[in-house]
């Protein structure tokens, strides 16, 4: 095992120097999971802040290198009073964030690797990410004598300081496992944004074969007078007499790996870490549990499974880096590229994935920093390319459950789609604007419209038509909702509920109108010929008034009745992308051409009404564009704001197009939007969902 690794990460190093990266992210992912278990690093330099969770509140990881008996920083900004190694390089790969550092004559090489490989769900599911070390030396000297500690803040297993937690030492056929979690155990206890689990169990894993040492003790062992930095050996003993209170002389999680002599050969060490919690969604009053666990796996043996695969995993790892970094770069040039891997694991670490009491795979978004809502449809909307490429089964999952609830007799009333179906982790029931009572601040238009377009490109992308069938009556009623409504919306909110209320909306109409081509192209699926060539004759229709009726001069306005106006036309991307062609090409150049003289140092705005933008929104209007200096266009100043943001989080996707500053919202889902021009690419498109098919999901 020990030969198998050191060739692996061999192979790493001396590919590191040709692909580092001119990226500067605003933050920079390291363990990305679900909501709760999502870890981040806010700064250029991993040793300029402590790590942190992505609400920005603090979940600390510490890692020190002694070198020849001195200490030094490589991840966490305490303890300052030692020096921090020298940050040499950093790379960010879809699955994979790497850092180089050298000093005390030593190289290190810091890995984080989340297998977020969307074609296996068995492995895609597993909470589960591998942190890896290789040293070697670097200034001729025959041998170091090296040590590496990690050192976990037990704050990663509450919502915040002054909960009480409890500890544990477990032995599995692997691996030495040192675990916390919260002492109330409040298992799906409460609803919200701004939180953190507080039930569950964090553990930090070392592999029997790694010869180490490990401690649960008092914040000792990463202090400037903790054992490790002054004798470089953690105590002996556990610490019985430590607080349970998080912040009040609690214990932390720490491991020693032993590498004694380093010399100009790579020494490859890994650790693991996890969180695991028993239950992950409320749906419908059940409790749910994880993916992994559905047969009833224990623990141990998933993480037992995990440290077993981890060769062939890392090499799956990068197999996908080398060939998706090289299929967006090819679709949409580097920057795109750039843009794509770093809101690759965003993505998906924004959703809960567990099964269903009956096997089903379920998949639930939240609503992170916009209101904390599940199962957002106009969320799930934005995000939908970023499934739809990989695995649309995926997709599939998010979409079940939202036809289930509209389908409950006495429950959803309305003749439309709804908004969401609750409060993360909470899924019973839609709690926006009014929930279930009231067509108060409803989305009817918006959310019909999502619903069709995403069942109609599942069926497209998987070849079958099981929703649609399964749930014909349900459809038929919200086609029918905008047959009467869609072409010509009453005053009402959108996805960009930030931007109020409008009506004549263009853009909107335009979702309608394509939604309903969307339903005719289901209803051919289903062999409904006269339903289909009914609905499509009206959407054709209602395609030529939306020119008559929104045209202004060389482009095209925000409202029908709303003069000297404009907006991102970002809908119209589906008439292309599903192959409707209800609207002439010259729609979408004209658009492209006006927008070319709206930009701002940061982008495009959303509209004409303010400055700011929404990140998945401009990637699909750039993707009308018909060649690629009109996409360029667009998406250069987007990479600008990347690397020049001043706000320092996960990706935002509602953000000044001026200043470059973040508005709201952060690592949300909506980021698998920028897929989409990676979508438009249908030989592209065809051959990473193949590999979904192959693995049977």
């Amino acid at each position: 095992m020990k030969f198998r690794f050191f060739a692996l990460f061999t192979f790493f190093t001396t590919l590191l120097p040709a692909q580092q990266q001119t990226l500067r992210p605003p933050a920079t992912p390291l363990i990305t999971h679900n909501p709760y278990f999502s870890i981040w690093s806010n700064t250029d330099k991993l040793t300029d802040s402590d790590t942190v969770h992505w609400t920005g509140k603090p979940q600390p990881i510490t890692g020190l290198l002694r070198v020849d008996g001195h200490t030094i920083r490589f991840m966490g900004e305490r303890p300052r009073q030692l020096p921090a190694m020298q940050q040499t390089a950093h790379t960010i790969t879809p699955t994979h964030t790497r850092y180089s550092f050298t000093s005390g004559g030593v190289q290190l090489d810091l890995t984080f690797f989340t297998p977020t490989i969307l074609s296996d769900l068995e492995v895609l599911s597993r909470t589960v990410t591998y942190i890896s070390f290789t040293t070697k030396s670097i200034d001729g000297k025959p041998h170091h004598d090296v040590s590496i500690l990690l050192d976990v803040d037990p704050i990663i297993a509450v919502n915040a300081a002054g909960e009480a937690v409890t500890y544990s030492r477990n032995q599995t056929e692997t691996q030495t496992v040192l675990s916390v979690g919260s002492r109330d155990q409040h298992i799906l206890n409460r609803a919200g944004d701004d939180l953190r689990i507080d039930w569950g169990y964090f553990h930090l894993s070392v592999p029997n074969d790694e010869e180490s040492a490990s401690a649960i003790v008092r914040d000792t062992s990463a202090s400037a007078d903790g054992a490790f930095v002054s004798t470089g050996l953690l105590p002996k003993a556990d610490d019985m007499d430590a607080s349970p209170i998080v912040g009040r002389g609690d214990a932390h999680l720490a491991t020693e790996l032993i590498l004694h002599t380093v010399a100009d050969q790579p020494v490859t060490r890994h650790l693991l870490v996890s969180y695991t919690e028993g239950f992950a969604i409320q749906y419908l009053q059940r409790n749910l549990r994880p993916w992994w666990q559905r047969n009833g796996l224990s623990v141990a043996a998933m993480l037992d499974t995990a440290e077993r695969e981890m060769p062939a995993l890392e090499r799956r790892g990068n197999e996908l880096d080398t060939n998706l970094t090289a299929d967006l770069t090819r679709v949409g040039g580097a920057s795109y590229a750039d843009l794509c891997i770093l809101a690759y694991r965003q993505a998906w670490a924004a959703h809960g994935f567990v099964a269903d009491l009956d096997g089903q795979p379920l998949v639930f978004g939240k609503e992170n920093f916009s209101n904390g809502s599940i199962a957002t449809v106009d969320v799930l909307y934005p995000a939908s390319p970023f499934f739809l490429l990989f695995n649309p089964v995926l997709l599939e999952a998010e979409l079940r459950p939202l036809l289930e609830y509209t389908a409950l007799p006495n429950r959803w009333r309305f003749p439309f789609a709804p908004h969401d179906l609750g409060t993360y982790p909470l899924a019973n029931g839609q709690t926006y604007g009014g929930g279930e009572a009231t067509e108060e601040d409803q989305m009817p238009v918006e959310e019909s419209g999502n619903m069709l377009l995403m069942i109609d490109a599942v069926a497209r992308s998987e070849g079958k038509t099981d929703l649609a069938a399964q749930f014909w009556p349900k459809l038929t009623q919200w086609a029918n909702f905008l047959k009467e409504h869609g072409l010509d919306p009453e005053n009402q909110l959108t996805t960009d509920d930030f931007a109020g209320h409008v009506t004549h909306n263009a853009n909107l109409a335009l979702k309608a109108i394509d939604a309903l081509e969307a339903y005719a192209d289901l209803a051919r699926l289903l062999g409904k010929n006269d339903v289909a060539r009914g609905f499509s004759k009206t959407a054709h229709e209602y395609a030529l008034k939306w020119i008559d009726l929104d045209k202004e001069g060389d482009h095209y306005k925000i409202a029908y009745d709303s003069a000297n106006t404009w907006s991102q036309k970002y809908n119209l991307v589906w008439d292309q992308l599903l192959g409707y062609n209800l609207f002439p090409p010259s729609v979408r150049e004209s658009e492209i051409a006006f927008y070319k003289t709206k930009l701002n140092k940061y982008g495009l705005p959303l509209d004409s009404r303010a400055d700011y933008t929404k990140l998945d929104w401009s990637i699909w209007t750039a993707t009308l564009a018909s060649n690629p200096a009109d996409f360029n266009a667009i998406m250069d100043p987007i990479a600008l704001w990347v690397n020049e943001t001043p706000t320092r989080v996960p990706l935002t996707d509602w953000y000044d197009t001026k200043n470059g500053k973040q508005i709201g919202f952060q690592a949300r889902s909506v980021v698998g939007g920028v897929f989409i021009k990676a979508l438009s690419d249908k030989e592209l498109a065809s051959k990473w969902r193949a590999q979904a098919q192959l693995t049977g999901r």
